[in-house]
């Protein structure tokens, strides 16, 4: 039997030792994988003069699926977020962000687990537009919503409800401000609705989300949305378990998928040893269960949820004094 490949960006500042960690953990479960590593983002520039090498992309196409660390994108020198080049070039355009709570740490909240589905390549990210005048004082950008992305998206979260056991899903739109794009999508999402009746719907205009995000977390299970209202859905709901270092996300495409930390790359603390892999290691959890190896995942949850509630070496934004590798040895040690 052929072995899974996989391809490996390690990606800039804390990226190398959280990705690194997430490997040891994936080797210890039994995964067998051969690893392919690839180049992206500052260090990819360094190495290659361009932030997306021709041959990563051409690792991530053999291999259909990415397990990434955090990349760098140069701040207003005109380079094109990686990120948005990656979802656009592979269509991944189904971004799923868990947030599940584990006890042990210091989230506000207890008991929450929510998904939020994000159409990942249209809207205000899809890059179309973008004008800025002459003189600076005008700039615009175009917000593209088209009923096969609507469809897509909306038709992803219900089946994937479906096949995960969950009961309710909340379409969330600007419809009542945004008529032509946000209405499109609340058409589309009430016609996708019908074809689903075992599954509870509901529509919520987006800043009552927020809100009620913040009041009553539990009353959610599933959010699907367009690109822009999910980036930022989906890190308040970060914020309810205890911020982004507690939070993977999922690119997920007809054929190829990108599974990675969601955090940024924390330059300030990075080669010091401090790094929580948490967000990576959930990642690489996502990527098992996106290859069918259902029992490995869960013994990386299983062990992943005793570390942090046991406070088992744990790093210090979850309340522990300990740093990446201490950390990856108490997950070793569970499993």
């Amino acid at each position: 039997m052929t072995k899974q490949r996989i391809t490996v960006i390690r990606g800039d500042g804390i990226g190398p030792d959280i990705i690194d960690s997430a490997l040891q953990i994936l080797d210890k479960v039994g995964c067998d994988f051969d690893y392919d590593f690839a180049d992206a983002g500052l260090v990819a520039l360094e190495n290659h003069g361009e932030l997306l090498p021709q041959e990563t992309l051409d690792l991530i196409a053999k291999n259909k699926v990415t397990l990434k660390g955090p990349l760098t994108t140069p701040v207003g020198e005109g380079f094109t977020s990686i990120n948005v080049s990656l979802r656009k070039k592979f269509q991944l355009y189904a971004n799923l962000r868990p947030v599940l709570s584990f006890k042990g740490t210091k989230a506000r909240y207890e008991d929450i687990d929510i998904v939020t589905v994000r159409e990942n390549t249209e809207g205000m990210y899809s890059g179309l537009g973008q004008v800025v005048s002459e003189d600076g004082n005008e700039a615009e950008a175009k917000s593209l919503i088209t009923r096969t992305g609507a469809e897509r998206i909306l038709t992803y979260a219900y089946e994937m409800a479906i096949r995960d056991g969950r009961k309710k899903v909340t379409a969330v739109h600007k419809a009542n401000i945004l008529k032509s794009t946000s209405g499109l999508f609340l058409k589309v999402a009430r016609e996708v609705a019908q074809r689903y009746p075992q599954i509870e719907s509901t529509e919520m205009i987006v800043d009552n989300c927020c809100m009620q995000l913040v009041m009553n977390p539990h009353q959610f299970d599933v959010i699907v949305t367009t690109n822009l209202f999910g980036d930022i859905l989906s890190d308040l709901c970060a914020g309810l378990v205890g911020g982004l270092g507690m939070a993977p996300g999922a690119n997920i495409g007809k054929d190829c998928a990108i599974f990675e930390a969601v955090h940024g790359s924390a330059p300030d603390i990075a080669g010091k040893n401090l790094a929580n892999p948490t967000s990576v290691i959930l990642a690489s959890i996502q990527m098992l269960e996106y290859l069918n190896m259902g029992e490995q995942a869960e013994k990386i949850r299983y062990a992943l949820k005793q570390v942090i509630e046991t406070g088992d070496r744990t790093t210090r934004d979850l309340g522990g004094e300990h740093g990446t590798s201490d950390f990856t040895q108490a997950m070793l040690e569970r499993l």
